[in-house]
């Protein structure tokens, strides 16, 4: 249970705990309608904080499932059957990250400058909410109940932020809070109205109502707030009332209301006014929903699924559900009456399912998944793997297209070897069969849903080939499985780097430094990241560690298994019939790093020397030699030294024979012009 108000600035707040917690009619049925066509969507922003653990509050005042909450509505929200927001869109706090000096800018800076007329934007907040002197706070990480005024988020001035502030067609706030329901208190007409009437395009919905106890447990699908449990099982179609695919404001009020305050024997009622805000507005959009036909019943079940052994997977209707451990059953409420589709699966035994199991209007139904049989391996297709390998892992072409025949064999003696699947497609992917590589990689991940080494694989050819959202939500499911995942991590600090999203790649960049710090290639992207965001003496460190680590013979580079770091899409490259190619490639824009690195910090000698380095390994890269120019041509200025022009020229020129296209070709030609000039003057 979330715990309660503070009712002064020093009272102490007692934690309390959660003790618990008509089939479908036959019927004609007229034949089924076309699936409406999409609907538009608009440009959308979002906000997501989350805060378990506090810094200044005692031990009790802890709570458990904000930061998980969080991340279940990122990941609602960045899907393509949910929120549909792009990945790069939707900002996170969670955690130490949450501050107020964070909250207060990406609330009164980031949102407003972004956030057009014809938008949609979406605030949520898990974590602490407070009532102090007849006001409602928020809760950011360095919340001090000694100080609530100065270190709370003002509600009112949320109000301000959302009403005036932010320009946005429909505005959506949710907050899932030990006492949120302060957002509209039956008691203060005056602050429900300053958040409730800002415009009849926001729609509020909170946790609870005034004086109401918002609920965690671990009962609500492994462990989350029982409201935001049913915020996201909303979106993601369950709250879809008509199935038409659009889960609107209308109906995901309707659906959390029911559920929340049925879970909860009616003492979490969470609040929303109806006339506050467009029922029409559009919060989540599932194509499988539309295509779904007739709608359920209103009455909602439960399953309960069990298994016999730990770190079992279980499937719902497609849609990972959770993990399973041997003892502890994930309950999963607010299921639509009818037949749903389940399955479990556990890396090396065979699944259990897929099939069909029915949810009872009102009942709980306990489903028990028994893995059972160990995967085995003809000798054959073992064999037929072990040379694949061989091949595999001397790299080049021509050994690619061995490994690749032998995968295949492997496959048709052993349907079921996923680790055949998922070398196929790597195998695949360095010979630029880029939609067989696909095909392979979701053939790896149907074999075993929880293979995570797959998903991420599958994720470096989503960045390499541009499917950089598809790919986010890849990694956001394997690190949410797993976060000691380092592959995942870095990927997911490339795909945030080539997203813009500097904040968040350097996160996940040194997260997966923290649990593998020889990786060189997340030294590599965190050293980018870091640059973009003008830290150029961080930057140039990190790009010196990658290149220490790094650092083989050449001869040995194509035997390493690059096919992982998206092959530098976006960044003026594509190279990968070779792994040596990426290698070398990979040196180059290091060298580059640290060349633009240093003639941001006026040491022009340094970045003259690594992008002459830099040009060791690509010498056909026209932003190596443009930045060569710059580092000529300024080093001119501050030294008088004239007889630098002709090289700063030298390599403008080359440039423009490489790539006169560029949007830095115009300032390179006039670079040129100048330089002649000056250089005819003297």
């Amino acid at each position: 249970m979330r715990t309660a108000f503070l009712l002064a600035a020093a009272a102490a707040v007692a934690a309390a705990q959660q003790s618990g917690r008509d089939l479908r009619l036959e019927k004609d049925t007229p034949p089924p309608a076309a699936v409406p066509a999409a609907p538009k969507i608009p440009r959308s922003y979002a906000l997501v904080v989350g805060i378990a653990n506090y810094r200044n509050l005692p031990e009790k005042l802890q709570l458990r499932y904000p930061e998980r909450d969080a991340e279940s509505v990122y990941s609602i929200l960045i899907s393509a059957e949910g929120g549909n927001f792009p990945a790069e869109n939707v900002h996170r706090l969670v955690g130490p990250k949450a501050t107020l000096a964070n909250l207060r800018h990406e609330l009164e800076d980031w949102l407003p400058s972004v956030a057009r007329a014809d938008d949609r934007v979406l605030i949520y907040f898990a974590g602490h909410g407070f009532v102090y002197e007849g006001k409602g706070y928020l809760a950011p990480y360095d919340f001090d109940a000694k100080n609530v005024a100065g270190t709370g988020y003002p509600m009112d001035q949320l109000g301000l932020v959302i009403g005036s502030k932010i320009r946005a067609k429909w505005k959506v706030l949710l907050t899932d809070s030990c006492h949120s329901g302060a957002i509209t208190p039956e008691e203060n007409a005056q602050l429900n109205r300053r958040l409730l009437d800002l415009n009849s395009s926001l729609f509020s919905l909170t946790a609870s109502r005034d004086r109401e106890r918002s609920f965690e447990s671990p009962d609500w699908g492994g462990g989350h707030g029982i409201f935001t449990y049913y915020v996201v099982k909303g979106l993601e179609g369950s709250a879809d009332e008509n199935r038409d695919g659009i889960v609107t404001a209308d109906e995901l009020a309707e659906y959390t209301h029911r559920n929340v305050r049925d879970a909860s024997g009616g003492q979490q009622n969470p609040t929303s006014e109806r006339g506050s805000f467009d029922p029409n507005m559009l919060l989540a959009y599932v194509p499988s929903n539309a295509a779904a036909g007739e709608a359920p019943p209103p009455k909602d079940g439960t399953f309960i699924f069990e298994a016999n052994m730990d770190g079992v997977e279980v499937f719902l209707d497609g849609k990972s559900a959770g993990v399973v451990d041997r003892g502890k059953p994930l309950r999963m409420p607010g299921l639509a009456p009818g037949t749903h589709t389940v399955k479990a699966v556990k890396m090396g035994y065979e699944p259990d399912g897929p099939r069909d199991e029915m949810v009872y209007p009102g009942q709980e139904r306990t489903v028990t998944f028994r893995i059972l049989i160990p995967r085995r391996r003809s000798k054959a297709a073992l064999d037929l793997f072990d040379r694949a390998l061989e091949a595999y892992n001397k790299g080049y072409e021509k050994n690619y297209k061995r490994a690749a025949e032998l995968l295949a064999q492997a496959l048709a003696a052993d349907p079921t070897f996923s680790q055949a699947a998922l070398y196929l497609a790597r195998t695949q992917n360095a010979l630029y069969d880029e939609e067989s590589a696909a095909r392979s990689f979701r053939r790896a991940i149907e074999i075993d849903p929880d293979y995570l080494e797959a998903r991420a694989s599958y994720a470096g050819m989503l960045l390499d080939i541009g499917d950089t959202d598809e790919a986010i939500r890849q990694l956001t499911a394997v690190v949410q499985r797993d976060r000691k995942h380092a592959m995942a991590q870095y990927l997911l600090a490339q795909a945030f780097r080539m997203k813009g999203e500097y904040a968040q790649s350097i996160d996940a960049a040194r997260a997966s430094i923290a649990l593998e710090p020889r990786n060189a290639e997340a030294h590599f992207w965190l050293a980018e990241s870091l640059r973009l965001s003008g830290k150029y003496g961080e930057a140039r460190r990190e790009y010196s560690e990658y290149l220490r680590l790094s650092d083989f013979d050449s001869k040995l580079a194509g035997k390493l298994n690059y096919y992982v770091v998206g092959f530098l899409v976006g960044l003026g490259k594509k190279k990968r019939a070779a792994q040596t190619d990426i290698w070398k490639d990979l040196r180059s824009l290091a060298y580059f790093g640290i060349c633009d690195a240093d003639r941001k910090l006026n040491d022009y000698d340094g970045a003259i020397a690594s992008c002459r380095q830099s040009l060791n390994y690509a010498a056909d890269d026209p932003f190596v030699h443009y930045a060569l120019g710059l580092c000529y041509m300024h080093k001119a200025q501050d030294t008088g030294a004239v007889e630098l022009l002709p090289a700063a020229e030298k390599h403008f020129r080359a440039m423009l024979a490489l790539n006169g296209d560029l949007a830095e070709a115009d300032y390179a030609r006039k670079n040129i012009a100048a330089i002649e000039g000056l250089l005819q003057s003297q």
